[in-house]
């Protein structure tokens, strides 16, 4: 039986491989649309919310770059096109860590996130045109004219400038002549402003209200108080005005403009991360070695200061209307502004709970602004109950004697005129005189509870001294004997820790937080003595 002829191959894969031909000219026929670039200059309104660095040894906040950071907010308003657009947040912080970016309110959510952190600077500049052409303009100083050529930059240590030219390499600004250094163009990928991109798509063109929020570094913010002893009773007694300013801190180069402002306490638990690249740019430092020899190069005296200015013009004097006495301003001390020193309180900051952290929040908006800081008072507590008292622990102490340290001490409770949170910071301690309060001391302060006691270290007192002298030992034990010297003219309550196991332990040694402590008061001009048995452990 004939077999049915087959068909020809062409017959069976020509019309597909037609089709695709057709379909590869119809795409490539088609334009791609271009994305449109929409530059946001600036958000309409922001919000901050600052968390603590860590600082070590109660050390005050880095002014260079704080150790915080902040959660920033904020609301912008655009207009987007139809198709895919690249929209450019500018002025975000410079800190800012990109991968933590949220972008809410566009149509159809965020394609793409970008970072540039190039920024439009002369180093900036010089960065981003290295191995590449710029031109010199050159004035001769004889004939005034100038001269244009081109030089190519080979490097840039520390902020200089290395051009090498057709008469070999030399260094910006180093001829001795006036020069100037000119780029073809500025490049794309530079940025003005620290910025975020992002690429997203939209069907038609609206309108819409767009909320950025990011995490940041950058930012710090601690308590800084202010403590005025008003009286000291002989027992030990006194009164203390408590003020307090919360320190905010901004270490970029963004201003932040009628911020809502909050500040946290506490230690939220947070990952680490990489270290964030700063961006780049800044100015460049042109320095240049004389030509000559380093002993032909005339000595330098350094810098002269200038004169001191002129003196301030006298106090105006002025005839006291309830006598014939003549009185100078500048000498006019009234007592109630000895009385009321601490800063008058316009705005306080407000406590929240936030979880277990305490929340600050500013009642207004403020503008904290870049490479600065932000002070708002926090706390206001005139007349806070303390106490006084020399401590010491004779772990510090040998036979020659040394001051004490003057201590307060008062409750954080509403009935010792405290009763709030009180965050760590820097405290200054003043003190009552007849020339206006005086500055007795700076301390830090940790953090404190309600209910907690509430310890301020004002300094040394070299009236108040302590010796710790040893006077026999044994095979299980040591005696000591503490020396205490009170140079007063009032008396004074003493607390020594003595930090060990005691043997045939002294009723004048009691327990302040598990630590045996001697608690005593030494009469004016007087000294007192105590002695102790430590035990000792022998292998």
């Amino acid at each position: 039986m004939a077999r049915r002829p087959s068909p020809p191959p062409s017959t069976a894969v020509t019309k597909p491989v037609r089709g695709l031909v057709a379909l590869f000219f119809v795409l490539a026929a088609t334009p791609v649309a271009a994305q449109t670039i929409m530059v946001s200059e600036q958000p309409e309104a922001v919000s901050l919310t600052v968390y603590r660095g860590e600082k070590y040894g109660g050390q005050p906040i880095d002014p260079n770059w704080p150790t915080g950071y902040a959660l920033v907010t904020e609301t912008r308003t655009l207009t987007i096109p139809a198709g895919e657009s690249v929209i450019r947040f500018e002025g975000v912080a410079e800190g800012m860590f990109p991968e933590s970016a949220i972008v809410t309110g566009l149509p159809n959510g965020v394609k793409e996130k970008n970072r540039d952190a190039r920024l439009l600077s002369p180093l900036g500049l010089v960065d981003a045109y290295l191995k590449r052409q710029v031109t010199i303009t050159r004035t001769e100083r004889a004939t005034g004219k100038t001269r244009e050529f081109p030089a190519m930059i080979t490097s840039a240590p520390g902020g200089a400038v290395i051009l090498q030219t057709g008469d070999g390499y030399e260094a910006l600004h180093c001829t001795g002549l006036p020069e100037r250094m000119t780029f073809a163009e500025i490049p794309s990928n530079l940025s003005a402003k620290p910025t975020l991109s992002v690429i997203t798509q939209s069907d038609r063109t609206v309108t819409v209200k767009v909320t950025l929020t990011y995490m940041a570094a950058g930012f710090d913010w601690e308590a800084n108080y202010i403590a005025q002893v008003q009286d000291r009773a002989v027992d030990g007694k006194g009164k203390v005005d408590l003020f307090a300013w919360l320190t905010l801190a901004n270490g970029g180069n963004q201003n932040f403009i009628n911020a809502n402002t909050m500040a946290i306490a506490g230690k939220p638990n947070r990952e680490e991360s990489n270290p964030q690249v700063k961006p780049t740019g800044g100015g460049l430092e042109l320095k240049c070695w004389p030509n000559q020899r380093t002993h032909e190069v005339p000595y330098n005296f350094g810098y002269i200061p200038a004169p001191p200015p002129s003196p301030a013009p006298a106090p105006v004097a002025y005839m006291d209307e309830e006598s014939d006495n003549i009185v100078v301003t500048a000498q006019r001390v009234r007592g109630e502004a000895m009385a009321s020193f601490s800063p008058v309180a316009v705005v306080v900051a407000e406590q929240e709970n936030l979880g277990d952290l305490k929340l600050y929040r500013i009642p207004e908006p403020v503008t904290v602004n870049a490479k600065g800081q932000k002070q708002v008072a926090m706390l206001v507590k005139p007349g806070a109950a303390f106490t006084h008292h020399y401590a010491a622990s004779v772990q510090d102490y040998a036979m020659e004697s040394q001051p004490m340290t003057l201590m307060l001490r008062g409750k954080n409770t509403t009935e010792k005129g405290l009763g709030l949170p009180m965050p760590q910071g820097q405290m200054m301690v003043f003190e009552n005189s007849k020339y206006g309060p005086l500055l007795t001391g700076e301390t830090s302060l940790k953090d404190r509870a309600v209910g907690e006691d509430v310890e301020i270290a004002v300094g040394t007192s070299v009236d108040v001294r302590m010796s710790v002298t040893p006077k026999s030992e044994k095979a299980y034990n040591q005696r000591w004997e503490i020396k205490i010297t009170n140079a007063r003219i009032t008396p004074v309550n003493i607390e020594v820790e003595i930090p060990y196991e005691l043997r045939n332990k002294s009723a004048a040694i009691t327990k302040i937080d598990g630590v045996p402590t001697w608690k005593t008061t030494v009469a004016a001009s007087d000294s007192a003595t105590l002695s102790y048995t430590i035990k000792l452990e022998r292998d």
